[in-house]
């Protein structure tokens, strides 16, 4: 099909106006897309516990002992980031330790060189 030459020239040779994408897809950037993604997600997290929720007291029989239910599935996981994170503490003690003790060697190692390289460049100077 062909167009007529002001139908195809209208806007800077975009074609007929059917045929352009004036309202397709932009960039968006900026901070007001972080926040809407964010708040997206939230209620998706939040529409997903509910359905949870929902789903766990149909089958135990009552919102009580369905809530009681996923409040043990929470407590087990809270306890478990508990228990890794001390034992990380003590991971990064002990490395924090060690470093201490391998930095204090190179300062010896360090202060003895620099001693050694005073001592030789005093006895230089006094020959000449």
């Amino acid at each position: 099909m062909r167009f007529s030459q002001p139908t195809r020239m209208s806007e800077d040779a975009a074609g007929p106006a059917w045929a352009r994408r004036t309202s397709g897809r932009r960039k968006k950037s900026g901070f007001g897309t972080f926040i809407g993604r964010l708040l997206g997600f939230l209620a998706f997290l939040l529409a997903v516990f509910g359905a949870l929720t929902a789903v766990v007291s149909i089958k135990e029989g009552s919102v009580a002992s369905g809530g009681a239910m996923v409040d043990g599935w929470i407590a087990e996981g809270v306890a478990l980031v508990k228990e890794s994170a001390g034992q990380g503490a003590a991971k990064v003690e002990a490395t924090a330790d060690e470093a201490g003790e391998k930095a204090g060697a190179v300062a010896n190692h360090t202060g003895d060189a620099l001693k050694a390289g005073a001592d030789k460049t005093v006895e230089e100077l006094k020959t000449k």
